[in-house]
Formats: C-alpha cells, sequence, structure tokens
C-alpha cells in the first residue's frame, strides 16, 4: 500500500520550514490551516475477498460521497458534487450489469449506510455513454450524510483489535469532507482518497514500515506562461523512511477543475406545496474565461421522492420565464405517476443551462426549477418531511484546440457530469453557500400525507359511506322493478292478442 498525505494552503497560512522535524518515519510540525487530502493506493491482494470478487466482475467502479456540511476548497480540489453518495459503474459485461455482480455490489452498499439498493438492473439509471467513452454505463445515488457505516467496515477489515491508533485514524474520516472510491481496468489498482476542507490540521504524519508514505505540504504559484488548464505549485516534499528533511518542489499540471471565485445558495420558494420550485441564487454572473465559450450548468441530483418534468422543461418560453436556457441531460427512465413507496429507480439527475445575463450585475441572478412530488406512504402525524440536496452549480468553458488533459497527481474523474461534456471543457465551481440559519447544504420540504393514526377511522367512514352508497342504489333498482312490473310473467295469450 502506498499512502500520499497532501497539505494546500494559502501563502498567508505559510509555516516555517524550520518548524517541520522528520525523525526516522515520522514527520511533525505546528498546526496550519490547509486543505489535507489522504490518498491511498492499494493492489486487489490487499482487499477484502469480496471486494476483490466484485472488482473482477467490474469494468469501472467510482464511489463519491459528499459531506452535507459546508466546506471551503481550493487548489485541485475544486470539484463538487450534490451531498451523499454517488455510484458509478461499468459491469464487465458489455451487455448491462451482470447478475453475478448485482447482490455483491449492492451488499457492499448497504454497508456504506442506509442503501436502499436492489440490484443494478432495477435500481440504478443509465448513463448515455454512447457520447463520450470517458463516461460509465450506470449511476446510482443514495442521501447517505455520514460515513459512520463506512468507518465501522473499514475498522473490521483494517485494523487490528488491539491496534487503537489505526481506529483513532479511521474515525477521523467522519469528519471528512468528501470520500472517493476509484477502480478501473486498465490501472488495476484501487484509490480511496479522503478529503477534509480547510480548517486547522495537525502535522503530525507517521509511516509504518511496511507502507510508502508521502508527504507535501503546497501553496499555489503562478509560473511564467501557466496556460489556463494548469495550476502551479510550490512547497514542500517528504518521504517518510527516506528523507532526512522536506525537499523543495515547484511544478505544474493539467485540472479540468477550478474554482470560480464565487458561489450560490438554494432554497425553495414559499408556499412549496406539491409543485416546489428550488430557487438558486447566483452570486456573480461573470465568466471565468473571457477569450473562450462558457455556459453556467446546474446539475440537480433528485432521490425519488421528487422528480422534475421533462416535458415541461423542453418549453423554450417557458425555460425563458425561469431564468433557464435548455434542459441539456435528464436520466432515464423518470416516471411521471408512480409512487414513492412503488420505486425501485434511485431517482433522476437533471442538468440545466442557466440563462445568465448578458451583462454583469452585482446583485447576481436568481434561476428557478421547478420540480414535482410523488405520492409519500402513510405517516404517523400526516406529514412527511423530504429533503433535496445542493445542486453542483459550475461554469462549462471549451477549453483552446489541441488541448490535452493528461493524467495527473491530484486527477479527480468521472462524477457524472464531466461525461455529458466533451473531453476539452473546463469546470469553473461555484461554491455552495448554506442559507441563514442553516448548517447543511439540504432543502427540506412537507408535505400531507395520510395519517395512520387516523386511518382506522378513515376506513370506517369510508366503508359506511360506501355502504350506504350501495343500498341507495340497490333502493333505487327496487322501486324501479315495483313500479313498472318488470319481471312479472304474462300469460301466452295474452301476449298473442295484443300482437293481434
Amino acid at each position: 500500500m502506498r499512502k500520499r498525505t497532501t497539505f494546500f494552503h494559502h501563502n498567508e497560512d505559510a509555516i516555517d520550514p524550520a518548524s517541520l522535524k522528520v525523525s526516522g518515519r515520522t514527520l511533525s510540525g505546528p498546526i496550519i490551516k490547509a486543505v489535507r487530502e489522504d490518498r491511498f493506493t492499494l493492489g486487489l491482494d490487499e482487499l477484502p475477498a469480496e471486494l476483490q470478487e466484485l472488482l473482477r466482475l467490474s469494468q469501472e467502479l467510482y464511489i463519491r460521497w459528499t459531506s452535507p456540511v459546508p466546506y471551503q476548497a481550493i487548489g485541485p480540489w475544486s470539484s463538487r458534487l450534490s451531498p451523499g453518495l454517488h455510484v458509478f459503474f461499468t459491469p464487465q459485461a458489455d451487455t448491462g450489469a451482470n447478475v453475478a455482480s448485482d447482490d455483491e455490489l449492492c451488499l457492499l452498499l448497504r454497508r456504506l449506510g442506509p442503501v436502499d439498493c436492489s440490484s443494478p438492473q432495477k435500481s440504478f439509471s443509465r448513463l448515455p455513454n454512447d457520447r463520450f467513452s470517458h463516461a460509465t454505463a450506470l449511476e446510482y445515488y443514495q442521501p447517505v450524510y455520514d460515513l459512520t457505516h463506512f468507518v465501522d467496515y473499514a475498522v473490521q477489515y483494517v485494523c487490528a483489535s488491539s491496534d487503537a491508533e489505526c481506529k483513532t485514524r479511521f474515525d477521523a474520516v467522519k469528519q471528512a469532507s468528501s470520500l472517493d472510491f476509484s477502480y478501473d481496468t486498465i490501472s488495476h489498482v484501487v484509490k480511496v482518497t479522503a478529503l477534509w476542507g480547510r480548517q486547522d490540521q495537525s502535522l503530525s504524519i507517521s509511516a509504518p514500515a511496511s507502507h510508502r508514505v508521502e508527504v507535501g505540504l503546497l501553496t499555489p504559484n503562478q509560473p511564467p506562461h501557466l496556460e489556463e488548464y494548469e495550476i502551479g505549485v510550490t512547497g514542500l516534499l517528504t518521504v517518510l523512511g527516506e528523507d532526512s528533511k522536506p525537499a523543495p518542489t515547484m511544478f505544474t499540471f493539467p485540472s479540468r477543475h477550478k474554482h470560480a471565485g464565487t458561489g450560490f445558495s438554494s432554497s425553495f420558494l414559499t408556499p412549496t406545496g406539491l409543485h416546489p420550485t428550488m430557487q438558486l441564487n447566483i452570486k456573480s454572473t461573470r465568466p471565468p474565461m473571457e477569450d473562450s465559450a462558457c455556459a453556467l450548468h446546474a446539475l440537480v441530483t433528485l432521490p425519488r421522492t421528487i422528480f422534475a418534468d421533462k416535458y415541461q422543461l423542453e418549453d423554450p418560453l417557458f425555460l425563458g420565464s425561469k431564468n433557464l436556457t435548455a434542459l441539456r441531460y435528464i436520466s432515464q427512465p423518470v416516471d411521471l405517476e408512480a409512487p414513492d413507496y412503488v420505486m425501485d429507480i434511485w431517482g433522476s439527475s437533471v442538468l440545466l443551462e442557466l440563462n445568465t445575463p448578458v451583462t454583469e450585475t452585482k446583485e447576481g441572478f436568481t434561476a428557478d426549477i421547478p420540480l414535482h412530488l410523488r405520492y409519500q406512504a402513510p405517516q404517523h402525524g400526516g406529514e412527511s418531511t423530504y429533503g433535496v440536496p445542493y445542486p453542483a452549480v459550475f461554469w462549462a468553458c471549451a477549453a483552446e484546440e489541441g488541448t490535452k488533459f493528461p493524467s495527473s497527481p491530484f486527477d479527480r474523474i468521472n462524477l457524472g457530469y464531466d461525461g455529458l461534456f466533451g473531453p476539452r471543457t473546463l469546470f469553473w465551481h461555484l461554491d455552495p453557500i448554506a442559507k441563514s440559519g442553516g448548517d447543511r447544504l439540504i432543502i427540506e420540504g412537507k408535505v400531507p400525507v395520510l395519517d395512520l393514526d387516523k386511518s382506522r377511522s378513515i376506513n370506517t367512514v369510508t366503508s359506511i359511506v360506501v355502504g350506504i352508497g350501495f343500498a341507495w342504489v340497490i333502493y333505487k333498482l327496487l322501486m324501479v322493478y315495483m313500479r313498472t312490473g318488470y319481471g312479472v310473467a304474462q300469460p301466452v295469450e295474452a301476449t298473442e292478442k295484443k300482437k293481434q
């Protein structure tokens, strides 16, 4: 196993290199305000047997988890996803998810939290990977907002019962801002990446004797001739157990994901009703690249509780009234009538292009996204609470002709939406900002449902009303029967006389 720990900080948060101490396989130093990334690279033989079997049946498997707690991302870690658990999967078989991998994948996901997954064939939606080859085949989402189940699973397989330090390290993962699991058959290795947003970080790193551990303290750098799609960094690198002191470094690398320098907030317009409207409040409308074609997009991830009507979003006049330009993508299938409690598929995702003002305004602008609630299961109290995660909002800009994005040490791919754009697209991400008084990037609402506490009386009254209605119909039929005499047999002679 190889481990890489990287601290990325602003220039004003730099520390004196002399304060860093390297002793054997340990590095220590003062508290630093920075973003921290821990990346573990493992071979298949280092994984639990059940996970090895699943990966042998997989061509690609990417699991992305994002915290609902706002965090500040800097440097090469600007990419964003809606809070929750995202899974992007391509099975080995070209025809779709094979039966052998169905139970294994959903079993693994259920170990990561309260996941309602029956099989990739039923619960996953299909991505349009026929357009760009860098897209996976299937997608899944579940609103899992903490890593408690994952940490318990990892401790069970990784830490010895007497290794308290190992358990302490995994407990820190519960506070991570994001967690990624990546595997593909080309590299044939697994990469697990945990990220903590910009905050006070402890510089105390130890390396077990059997592991290679590299530690980097990096800060932004602007060398001459830096391209728009590149990030420049400078700082210190240390390989624990090999270096006696940190070594200075300076390099650049390509990155498809960068920070737009602004943010957005999201909420439901009130009253919400059964057809809530999600409003996006964009703080700035200035494109990040002046000499390139850029368009502002929002990727909305919707649990099965709620959905967007693609037919409604195909009307140009309706879209214009909501400050929307076009519906660029919606996952399929989306049942417009089915109640929430009978659905197998996870939900849907919607990619919308926003209609930004021609001239930049200091106040920014708002865009409205119409949504529709499904019928909910009955609840005690007669009210159900639902939540929708913040969308990912970003500028998509076309890089210059001939620009390529080779692999970089901080690459993050397969986020769902990057497979909907060409390989030369640059993504400039807006920071999600929680509404005042909130500390989570979740938009919540309430909807009335059948009250289980009153359902018995409702059933009784309904039965009585139906019984009275049935009795009234029978009564009216009897009255007609009695007045007209239909049903009374007449003699044959009488019938013949009437004919004459």
